[in-house]
């Protein structure tokens, strides 16, 4: 949030709506205000808001970004994909955008698509940790457990409570038949607070 004043998001909102009464095509306080209504789950009024922001600033890659995420949250995975490759576009060396194009090539199946733009925002922010965990997802989709394993542990060297790359880490050791090792990396994964899903936890308990 800019300076301000406001004690909550309430008046923050407030406060950015009296500032664009004296200059209504300001982008950074549409974005503001944009990011307020977000914050409030207020999907409709933020992604008006948004809209405005771009049109008067087409080049706020920000908030290009935060449009593919109200997209997203409504299943249009081919909108939020239009908005991040014109994130990418407009600002091609912005790390988030390219992991976002990675997202959606990864729920729709599109394994080779989102390695590479994965790696791509990896290459731009090194310490992308979201991004190496899902390129280890995505490598163990594709039956790659090697370099599943080796993302999954890139991903936990810098940050060690990453839950989901320890549930790579699970699935990679059960597809190799260890169930031990597999086991103890869903415990990890549990104890980062991350959520494993109910096959995976019910598929390790049966084997010990």
């Amino acid at each position: 949030m800019s300076s301000t004043t406001a004690k909550n998001v309430d008046e923050y909102i407030e406060e950015q709506k009296q500032a664009l009464k004296n200059n209504p095509s300001c982008a950074n306080t549409l974005y503001n205000l944009g990011t307020a209504y977000l914050s409030k789950r207020m999907f409709r009024e933020a992604e008006e808001t948004l809209l405005q922001a771009v049109d008067n600033a087409p080049k706020l890659v920000e908030a290009y970004v935060q449009l593919g995420g109200i997209a997203m949250n409504r299943g249009d995975m081919e909108t939020c994909l239009r908005y991040n490759q014109m994130a990418a576009q407009a600002r091609p060396f912005f790390a988030v955008p390219h992991a976002n194009i990675g997202f959606v090539h990864m729920q729709r199946g599109e394994a080779d698509e989102a390695i590479a733009a994965f790696k791509k925002a990896v290459k731009l922010d090194p310490k992308y940790v979201q991004a190496m965990a899902n390129l280890g997802g995505i490598y163990f989709m594709k039956g790659m457990l090697d370099a599943a394993e080796n993302w999954s542990n890139k991903a936990l060297a810098l940050e060690p409570h990453f839950g989901p790359a320890y549930g790579n880490l699970a699935l990679v050791w059960l597809e190799r038949g260890d169930k031990e090792k597999a086991a103890e990396n869903v415990r990890k994964a549990e104890e980062s607070g991350y959520e494993v899903p109910e096959d995976l936890r019910a598929e390790v308990q049966d084997l010990l």
